[in-house]
């Protein structure tokens, strides 16, 4: 990844913004009308036009801002028509089946108004499917690393046509350890592709990945100084381990939430909790990846209708879950892993959306929480009931600076007709 002569970038969309001046055709901008987006957000605003270009992109965004609309609107506006081509033009690599399914669903609803095939390839689903959907012909291939390299493992999945490769969430496809499955998706697809990384931090992992695999990306950073969504409203409580579950008892019956994702650790701490909540209020569920993915979407499903109001879950839906009605996040467990916290907190104020986020701290994880504090650059406000004595917390919360990520320029450009 060169970074040398880079230039800076402008993200901010400004209330002005629209999607007028992003030189969409006709049919895009019905799609996005149909669809209910009215003004691009900043990571759209800043990555579509570099898309359209050719460039190869790296988008730095918080969850919850419009990177799936970032990506597949340029994609969406510049594929072949299944007659001219009948193998995969593009390929989205997501980390897990529920963004996978998520990713599918947003490309068909910006889709409409012109035929576009559209293939999910992911664990946990029926892969005689797959293989038949691959053989009638696909343009876009939105799949998890693992099964998009079984398929090539199987020669079905043919990437001679791909001119552009997405990596959604790279981060955390990283971090579950998906690099040698993402690096020989890579390697199989032409050298002259366009690649888009989106990830919602940059570690050196990410960093070391873009400079193997793509040429002079532009870099584009929409998360500035704040990890945390403006108008997420972060709290804090601290309480006895063995009173975790009255505190938690208390805190739903005071916010009486739309809908609330609580998070456990561990996935017997999931079931354990989900056992006694199911008890006390109706339309409750939970998940975690012990479950079947039959079982996994069916309480995906009851949650986007409005049928569940509490989800216990652990990080397996930390990422992916993009439910603009969940208004509460409980972090029964807090996490060790300041990202983690971040996408956690994500899953509520989505797309500018009110939202709160409560922490429980068990007396000596204090560590835990100004670690979080410090990624975030932000102190949670103190919370407490009477019937809970707070531990009194000193901790000094140092200020980090976020740097600017510089850009280069890619002047390659995809020589083919837009066909909208």
């Amino acid at each position: 990844m060169n970074t040398q002569e880079t230039t800076e970038i402008d993200t901010e969309a400004g209330p002005e913004a629209s999607f007028d001046d992003l030189d969409l055709s006709p049919v895009m901008r019905r799609a996005l009308a149909k669809a209910g987006f009215t003004k691009p957000s900043p990571i759209q605003h800043a990555l579509i036009p570099l898309a359209l270009d050719g460039a190869d992109v790296i988008g730095q965004a918080r969850t919850g801002t419009g990177k799936t609309a970032a990506f597949s609107i340029p994609i969406l506006e510049q594929l072949d028509s299944l007659d001219d081509c009948r193998d995969p033009q593009a390929i989205v690599v997501v980390p897990t089946r529920e963004l996978a399914d998520q990713v599918g669903r947003e490309a068909e609803r910006l889709a409409v108004g012109v035929e576009t095939e559209i293939a999910v390839l992911a664990g946990g689903k029926n892969i005689t499917r797959q293989l038949r959907q691959l053989e009638n012909g696909v343009q876009i291939v939105v799949g998890t690393p693992g099964r998009l390299h079984d398929h090539l493992q199987r020669g079905s999945l043919r990437t001679g046509k791909v001119w552009c490769v997405v990596l959604d969430e790279a981060d955390r496809m990283l971090d579950i350890g998906f690099r040698p499955q993402i690096e020989r998706i890579l390697r199989k697809c032409p050298r002259d592709r366009q690649t888009l990384l989106l990830s919602a931090t940059l570690p050196p992992t990410v960093r070391r990945l873009a400079e193997s695999y793509m040429h002079h990306p532009e870099v584009i950073d929409c998360s500035k100084d704040e990890m945390a969504v403006e108008t997420i409203e972060q709290r804090y409580f601290t309480v006895a381990q063995n009173r975790k579950s009255d505190l938690l008892d208390l805190l739903l019956k005071r916010e009486q939430p739309e809908q609330a994702i609580v998070f456990c650790r561990t996935k017997r701490g999931v079931d354990r909790l989900h056992r006694q909540l199911s008890h006390q209020f109706e339309g409750c569920g939970c998940m975690h990846g012990d479950m079947q993915q039959r079982e996994r979407d069916r309480v995906l499903q009851a949650l986007r209708d409005g049928k569940l109001k509490i989800l216990v879950a652990t990080d397996v839906v930390g990422r992916g879950i993009d439910i603009s009605t969940i208004s509460h996040i409980v972090n029964y467990d807090i996490p060790q892993d300041c990202d983690d916290y971040v996408h956690r907190v994500g899953r509520t104020g989505r797309m500018g959306r009110d939202g709160i986020a409560f922490t429980f701290i068990v007396p000596g994880e204090g560590e835990f929480l100004t670690s979080i504090e410090r990624r975030i650059n932000k102190e949670l406000g103190r919370d407490e009931f009477k019937e809970f004595e707070a531990v009194p917390r000193k901790l000094e919360v140092a200020k980090v600076e976020v740097k600017q990520t510089p850009t280069v320029l890619n002047p390659m450009n995809r020589k083919v007709k837009r066909r909208r």
